[in-house]
């Protein structure tokens, strides 16, 4: 049996594939180079990689609509990669054109392809920061400038708190946004995990630990430690591909993360 892909570059050397490119491919996208898509089909030799890149994507366009619908107007995607192949932007603005939206990496590259793939759209920017870092977060010129923080935000937090581990403490993370944010923001978060299809998922963690981005996967328990402060929409924290998934196509990936669409709690 080949030996699975053991590195992922972020550093923009296009010798070396780069982990938002990958996810580029895995969504059918164009921003992406030779050295990704040789990574991503040996990747798929271990792991349905594209089919739960997939999934998670399904399951953000669902919770942003549902944002929309509930009168969100303004969105700060963490840890979003590239925008590509249906993000936020795209499907908040199909709904509302009005409807504004900062992205965040940490990735010098990421963010400058980002910046010239969302040029020409007022109501779209990336901003460079690391999402453990709330403070900096909301003090970036993109979100002090596009995003009103007095009045309800969605946080997008899709498939990115696996990349924060333990010692980063996840829970307070979730915990700093919660509470910089107007009551009625939104939260939507989805998480890796291991309690449905544990062979599956430590397969996937496997692949990712000889990476730049090792990864993590949380049981129910301890996910909703992490949603202290919110009240979660129906149907609640469930697998992300059932949360009002109804359409979607079985892949054998259905069962690898749990979902949910959270708003923020009155203060006392």
């Amino acid at each position: 049996m080949q030996n699975p892909p053991r590195w992922v570059s972020t550093s923009g050397d296009v010798d070396r594939p780069n982990a938002a490119r990958l996810y580029d491919y895995y969504l059918g996208g164009a921003h992406n180079f030779a050295v990704d898509r040789e990574y991503a089909e040996r990747s798929m030799r271990h792991v349905p990689a594209a089919a739960m890149v997939q999934h998670s994507r399904a399951f953000l366009r669902r919770a942003v609509r549902e944002c929309v619908s509930r009168g969100i107007r303004q969105f700060l995607d963490l840890g979003s990669g590239i925008p590509t192949a249906g993000n936020v932007h795209e499907v908040a603005q199909q709904v509302d054109p009005t409807c504004r939206v900062v992205y965040v990496d940490h990735d010098p590259t990421t963010v400058a392809h980002s910046r010239a793939m969302l040029r020409g759209n007022a109501g779209a920017a990336i901003a460079e920061a690391d999402i453990r870092d709330v403070a900096a977060v909301l003090g970036t010129p993109e979100v002090r400038g596009m995003l009103d923080l007095a009045e309800p935000v969605a946080v997008l937090m899709v498939a990115i708190l696996p990349f924060v581990p333990d010692e980063d403490d996840p829970a307070g993370v979730v915990a700093g946004y919660r509470d910089a944010l107007a009551d009625g923001s939104v939260l939507v978060v989805s998480h890796l995990t291991c309690d449905v299809q544990p062979s599956v998922v430590e397969e996937l963690i496997g692949v990712a630990e000889g990476t730049v981005m090792p990864m993590v996967a949380r049981s129910k328990a301890a996910l909703e430690v992490m949603l202290d402060g919110w009240e979660l929409l129906e149907p609640g924290l469930v697998l992300a591909t059932r949360w009002r998934g109804e359409d979607e196509l079985e892949t054998g990936a259905e069962a690898v993360a749990y979902g949910a669409v959270c708003v923020k709690r009155p203060t006392a």
